[in-house]
Parts: C-alpha cells; structure tokens; sequence
C-alpha cells in the first residue's frame, strides 16, 4: 500500500440531468451536480441552518449512459469516487481549476414509478453498502445471460 488514500462517498441529489459529452473511439463522459445538505442548529438564536455543497460528478462510458438513461434531476444517489482536480485555461489565459468527483461506484437511490427501473451498475461498479436500500432490476448492461449475475436479494 502506498500509504495514501483518495476516496469519496457522497449521498446526495442531482442538480440537472446528466450532460453527456460524446469522443471518437465511442468513448463518452457524462456530468451532473450533485447537492448535498448539512443542518445544524445555531446555538445563539435557536435556529437550524442548512447549508448546501455542491459537487461536480464525472461518470465514464457505460456507466455514463446507465446514468443518463436513469437519474433525472432531484433524484437521490449514492456516489463512491476519487477526487480529481483539473487546470485549464479561461479565455483571457488564466489559469483555472476545477474540482470533481471521477465516479467509479453509484446505486441510485430515488425509487422508480411502475414502468421506469432503476438498473443494476456493471458488477465493477456498484459498490457494497450493507443494509443500504436501493432500488434495481435485472442487469441489462451485459450481452450475454452468461454475463449476469443472480440477483440474491430477497426482494
């Protein structure tokens, strides 16, 4: 172990839909905000205050459509990523910086009216959350029945 670590895990509700972002080769990005909440109550005056941070999150290739085709915004969702700055130039040559979330695990949390499903994320993907609930179905990401795995949840 290298004795470093870059891990995030954010629960949280989307801002906008997913902004997909198309590269030759088939390759493709999607991003989306991400908003979560912290309250408190103020402890001169009595009140509770919420505050809200905004993430940006970066989903790659497939996962990137799974999140396109499904969360929509407003909608709850579990994140699991890796922070990753990025520096780029304005318009006048300055250099700026940009803070995401590079998503490397989600389970969508909002659950879905008849007729619409929240989908099961690419085994490499979908993180473990214990007793966490989330919503899904049958994978239909992978080509082949040999691909997918039983679903052993009791419900």
């Amino acid at each position: 172990m290298s004795g470093t670590l870059n891990k995030v895990m954010l629960i949280g509700h989307t801002g906008d839909e997913v902004k997909m972002h198309y590269f030759e080769g088939g390759n493709c990005i999607g991003r989306f905000p991400l908003a979560t909440n912290d309250s408190y109550v103020n402890k001169t005056t009595g009140e509770r205050v919420t505050s809200t941070e905004w993430h940006n999150i970066v989903v790659r290739n497939k996962a990137a459509e799974i999140c396109e085709k499904y969360l929509k915004k407003g909608d709850k969702v579990y994140i699991e990523g890796r922070l990753k700055t990025r520096k780029w130039q304005d318009e006048q040559g300055k250099d700026r910086y940009s803070t995401e979330i590079q998503c490397t695990d989600f389970t969508f949390l909002t659950p879905k009216t008849e007729g619409q499903h929240a989908e099961i994320v690419p085994e490499k993907q979908q993180p473990t959350m214990g007793n966490t609930p989330s919503v899904s179905t049958p994978q239909s990401v992978s080509s082949s029945p040999s691909d997918m795995e039983e679903d052993d949840l009791p419900f």
